[in-house]
Order: C-alpha cells, then sequence, then structure tokens
C-alpha cells in the first residue's frame, strides 16, 4: 500500500494539503469554474494572490460552495500573497483586509510575502527604476501582527534563496512556516530544500509540471525521458508522475490547470507510488538552463534572469 502522502505537518502544527490547485494566470471567467471543479474532485487546498487580479472571482465561487454545503470553511487550505507595492508596514495590513473581502473570507490559512523586493505603487515590471530598497524585517513584524490577529493562521515567503529565508529566521517572532518557489524535476531547488528542511520550513513547489507558457527557465519538463520512462513503467502519465516525485521528495505541488479532465488528473497521485530504483534516476536529470528573456515574474518585463537575480539580490 502506498504511503498516500495527503498532507504536510507545518511548522504551527497546522497540516497543509499536498496537492493544491494553483490560479496563476487562470483566466477571468475560467479561474471559479476551475475552483469549484478542483473542490468538487477533492482539492481542500487552494493557492491565491492578489496580484493574479482573480481573488474576487474565487470569492464568489468559494461562497457558493460553502452556501451549498459541498465542503466547510474549515476543511479548506487558503494562501495569499502579499505583492511588492505593499511592503510598507502601514500597508500589509489593509492588503490583507482586500484580499479576505475578495474571497469574502475571515482569515486565510496561510499569507505569504510574494517576492523579497519592495516596488514603487502603481508600478508594474522588476526594472531597477521601479524597485525601492526592501526592508524585509519590517514588513515581517507587520506579517506577524496579522498572525497575532488571527487573520493569517500561518506565515510565509516566496521565491526567497536559502540566504534571504536565513536572513529572515534570525530575526523573525513568528518564524516563517512556508517557502513556496518554482520546483520540479528540471528544478529541483536540491540546496533550498535541504536548507528549509534543517530549519522546519516547509517547501511548497509552483509550477511543478513546468511553466511553457513563461521563459524564466528554458526546460521542458513533461517532455524528460526520464520523466516519460517512469510514467510508461508505472502506466501513468508524466504530469501525474512529476507531481508524484515533489510529494516524495516531502513538498506540497500546486499544479495550476482550468481543464476538469487534468485537474482530476493532477489529484490521482495518492494510492501509488514511485519506486526507490526510479526515484533515484531524477537525481540524474539535468537542471534546467536560463534563458536571456522572461516575463513571468511580472507582465512586460524582459529583464534576463542573471539581471534579476543581480537585482534581487541572489
Amino acid at each position: 500500500m502506498a504511503n498516500e502522502i495527503r498532507f504536510f505537518e507545518l511548522n504551527t502544527g497546522a497540516k497543509i494539503p499536498s496537492v493544491g490547485l494553483g490560479t496563476w494566470q487562470a483566466q477571468p471567467g475560467l479561474v471559479g469554474a476551475a475552483v469549484a471543479a478542483a473542490v468538487k474532485i477533492g482539492y481542500r487546498h487552494i493557492d491565491c494572490a492578489q496580484v493574479y487580479g482573480n481573488e474576487k472571482e474565487i470569492g464568489e465561487v468559494l461562497k457558493k460552495l460553502f452556501k451549498d454545503g459541498v465542503v466547510k470553511r474549515e476543511e479548506l487550505f487558503i494562501t495569499s500573497k502579499l505583492w511588492c507595492t505593499d511592503h510598507a508596514p502601514e500597508d500589509v495590513p489593509a492588503a490583507l483586509d482586500r484580499t479576505l473581502r475578495d474571497l469574502q473570507l475571515d482569515y486565510v490559512d496561510l499569507y505569504l510575502i510574494h517576492w523579497p523586493i519592495r516596488m514603487k505603487k502603481g508600478l508594474v515590471g522588476f526594472k531597477p527604476e521601479n524597485l525601492l530598497q526592501p526592508d524585509i524585517p519590517s514588513t515581517w513584524r507587520a506579517m506577524e501582527a496579522l498572525y497575532d490577529s488571527g487573520k493569517a493562521r500561518a506565515l510565509g515567503v516566496s521565491n526567497f534563496s536559502s540566504k534571504k529565508l536565513g536572513d529572515l529566521l534570525e530575526v523573525a517572532r513568528v518564524p516563517p512556516a512556508v517557502d513556496q518557489v518554482e520546483c520540479h524535476p528540471s528544478w529541483q531547488q536540491t540546496k533550498l530544500r535541504e536548507f528549509c528542511k534543517s530549519k522546519g520550513v516547509h517547501l511548497s513547489g509552483y509550477s511543478p509540471l513546468g511553466s511553457p507558457g513563461t521563459t524564466w527557465l528554458k526546460s521542458e519538463v513533461l517532455k524528460h525521458p526520464t520523466l516519460n520512462m517512469v510514467a510508461q513503467k508505472l502506466g501513468k502519465t508524466p504530469a501525474q508522475v512529476a507531481l508524484r516525485w515533489g510529494l516524495q521528495m516531502g513538498h506540497s505541488v500546486l499544479p495550476k490547470s482550468t481543464h476538469e479532465e487534468r485537474i482530476k488528473e493532477n489529484f490521482d497521485v495518492f494510492d501509488w507510488s514511485i519506486p526507490e530504483d526510479l526515484l533515484a534516476k531524477f537525481s540524474e536529470i539535468e537542471q534546467a538552463s536560463a534563458t536571456n528573456q522572461g516575463n513571468d515574474i511580472c507582465p512586460r518585463d524582459s529583464q534576463s534572469i542573471q539581471d534579476r537575480r543581480r537585482t534581487l539580490g541572489w
């Protein structure tokens, strides 16, 4: 009998469902139907963010799901994120209040700092002229007040390197429970995963099937021969194998789809496992290469990944 791995325990004691529905790049008019389908299929973890521009639609769907008795609020794990223009301590509570109003909720289960950078209000794109000097400790103290109030049941970060996460852990009164980053077989985040494990921080992987709609990383995750070989041996799809790999590596996964059949397929990862001999093959996968373009961080931003790393202090 396979170890289902349906949850991971956070340092708060809360359990985060191991498979969540990602809502980034889910178009208005489609995201609501995707969330409704996912919850009815069995998903209990929905990953949101204010900058995605679709929290109002998700909120309407959640309200209907609760009203119709499909699911109870306490059965769902809802994540949202603080955008880069709201890092000033006085802006943090207002940002969460907007998210709660849009989602029609009293609290979120997890609230993340979306990126370790601060941007001027009203601007789009991580260009140097749009950036302000970040003060993560001050922003985090404002986040901790939200935790104290009960409006955020757990706190975390997203897109933080080991160095930035370590710096935060040194000053945090409430330690981050999660670091959400891109993670998949072609971008395995080995160093960060080990660091998170050593510090009791849960790693959560977005774009677990790769990010073919972006050019941040040059990789074709689902076409990789190793993934396809394992999928064929196990009678599963490459997507299912990529997701199950994540669970067996110890991190939650956040696949995004607006197609009901794929949403269902992505949830069929619990009653089987990848044998150890095949799991070992994943460590041999060459890691993705960076490209000289990329617009997945923010619309209309074409900095190279190298420039971005310098800008973000990586």
